[in-house]
């Protein structure tokens, strides 16, 4: 493993933490040249995750530095190599998590790579060839183009960045369960951040009875008004709770805070399924007795599959469902993480990195 090949001849301007202070600061480094599969994006936009706070500040313990963050890319490709299909320059494309898989798994062909053992992310991860993957925090990458997908004219670069990693992550278990297509079912939501607010508008946007479940009842009118979730409970408030037992078919959990799931499970109708994305530092703890008097499923699941992103953006594109964000700049990234930590943005951070601002 080594941060750079021979072959890593483009010297890119980027943005980078070099310890576990997790503080970013300007890095120059090398990317790869551009190779027959390969396509050269002019990124314009990156979102922030809080993944890239966790990579940052080393909390998993998995990070190499220097680390350059951010999968939630879009931009406008410049160069394109000789194989490849269906792109060309000019195009408005996105990348996210995903920078490389087999190809060749059972996984890979069904197009569910997001599950390849030999996945490598977007950043901090490790490329067929060896090097150390960078992420969007920078003016230029350099992709395979079956890791790219198409972003729809209409749907403005700056918003779309976060549904690279956001949308998709909220989309694919809807898809999966049958939500796209299915009659009106009674959805939940747990909480309503980053990732909840999109779940609340895809939801919708399928024409399911939407309730969001949050710990803040400030939240309600958000949730309700400008979001057009049909219901709303406070999950600390037991006589909501016990009012919608056996009311949903199916809950997205998005929250990353230590919660319990014993009182979520018992939302569900029988043979319902609480659906987990959110990552919590600690396990959860799993009671038997509402899921076996319930029938109901626990499951968990990360990002989606290439095609099943550009379908995503697609149905975006159609029903003009964008991130809510708030554009930062390269010189105001760690004021926006130390803001991430307090959850103090509505709801995504998005980095004008080709001082182009759409919004």
């Amino acid at each position: 493993m080594a941060q750079t090949t021979p072959n890593h001849t483009q010297t890119v301007s980027g943005w980078a933490a070099f310890d576990s202070a997790g503080k970013i600061v300007p890095h120059t480094f090398k990317r790869r040249e551009n190779g027959v599969n390969d396509v050269t994006i002019e990124i314009l936009y990156c979102g922030i995750c809080h993944t890239d706070l966790h990579h940052a500040r080393d909390d998993w313990g998995i990070t190499m530095y220097p680390v350059v963050p951010g999968h939630e890319i879009t931009g406008v490709i410049t160069k394109v190599g000789s194989d490849v299909k269906g792109f060309k320059e000019g195009d408005r494309v996105g990348v996210g998590c995903l920078a490389a898989t087999c190809l060749e798994c059972d996984l890979c062909k069904s197009d569910e790579e997001n599950y390849c053992d030999k996945l490598a992310l977007t950043y901090n991860g490790i490329f067929w060839d060896g090097s150390i993957t960078y992420g969007g925090y920078s003016k230029m990458l350099v992709a395979d183009y079956r890791y790219v997908v198409h972003i729809p004219d209409s749907l403005p670069l700056d918003a779309t960045a976060p549904l690279l990693c956001a949308g998709i992550t909220v989309f694919s278990p809807m898809k999966d369960h049958g939500l796209v297509t299915s009659p009106r079912k009674n959805v939940g939501i747990v909480g309503l951040g980053g990732l909840g607010h999109v779940a609340v508008k895809f939801a919708k946007a399928f024409g399911h009875h939407v309730t969001v479940i949050s710990t803040s009842p400030s939240k309600e009118s958000e949730a309700k008004d400008r979001l057009g979730a049909d219901d709303f409970i406070v999950s600390t408030n037991p006589e909501q709770m016990q009012a919608a037992t056996r009311t949903l078919d199916f809950i997205l959990d998005t929250v990353s805070g230590v919660h319990s799931l014993a009182p979520l499970l018992e939302l569900l109708k029988v043979k319902g399924t609480l659906f987990i994305v959110g990552a919590p530092e600690k396990p959860f703890e799993l009671p038997s007795f509402p899921l076996i008097f319930g029938k109901r499923s626990v499951k968990g699941g990360i990002i989606g599959g290439i095609k099943e992103t550009q379908e995503m953006l697609d149905f975006c594109g159609k029903h003009n469902i964008l991130s809510d964000i708030e554009i930062t700049t390269p010189d105001k990234i760690n004021e926006a993480l130390d803001r991430l930590v307090k959850n103090d943005v509505r709801y995504r951070f998005v980095i004008d990195i080709g001082g182009k601002s759409e919004n």
